[in-house]
């Protein structure tokens, strides 16, 4: 961890009259819509970790390699979730050299990635159903949580600027977290549930 990101208390009763400081500079209330932008940024990441624990779990015929695969992708969208995170917390006038920041870059490998698993399951025919094994069911919660988050950062860019790949980034991420779902069903073998009409 850099010293420019160092904790070294866990609380400091600056938050007690419902403000808390943003990255770079400036306090805010805890319920501005920047603070509910990364808080959901923050959500999603949270349930991406669910997703990695009931992977780690995993007990279905999903191969060993594709299980692997998964897991590492799974904490790279969280580490680039921070990013995300840190881009939201900090107003663009407060950015500086080298801070991290959301990307194009992250958006075009998104769409690779989704080419590329999307390659491996069959063509949708119908509308999926979120459920299936407790890793699936947990990417689809991820999924709709991202979905928040993009429509919480769009209310928050309708307000004041916010980083341009940010919005992108997470409309890219359902997309992705859909079809690794998807993946990981066909991949251990399991039929998908879909909506019956």
């Amino acid at each position: 961890m850099s010293e420019n990101y160092r904790i070294t208390k866990v609380y400091t009763r600056s938050g007690d009259d419902g403000t808390t400081g943003l990255v770079g500079k400036g306090r805010v209330s805890k319920n501005h819509r920047r603070i509910q932008s990364y808080g959901t940024v923050d959500e999603l990441n949270a349930a991406l970790g669910l997703a990695r624990a009931h992977l780690n779990q995993d007990a279905s015929n999903l191969p060993s390699e594709k299980k692997d695969l998964a897991l590492q992708e799974l904490a790279n969208l969280q580490n680039l979730l921070f990013t995300v995170g840190c881009d939201l917390a900090t107003r663009i006038e407060d950015r500086w050299d080298g801070m991290p920041v959301t990307t194009m870059a992250h958006v075009e490998e998104l769409e690779r990635k989704i080419d590329s698993f999307n390659e491996e399951v069959p063509a949708l025919k119908d509308f999926v159903l979120p459920t299936g094994t407790p890793t699936v069911a947990a990417l689809h919660l991820a999924r709709t949580i991202c979905r928040r988050a993009e429509r919480d950062a769009l209310t928050l860019r309708d307000e004041e600027p916010i980083g341009e790949a940010v919005l992108p980034f997470l409309n890219r991420l359902s997309d992705y977290l859909f079809v690794l779902s998807r993946w990981l069903t066909i991949s251990a073998g399991d039929t998908e549930t879909t909506w019956e009409h």
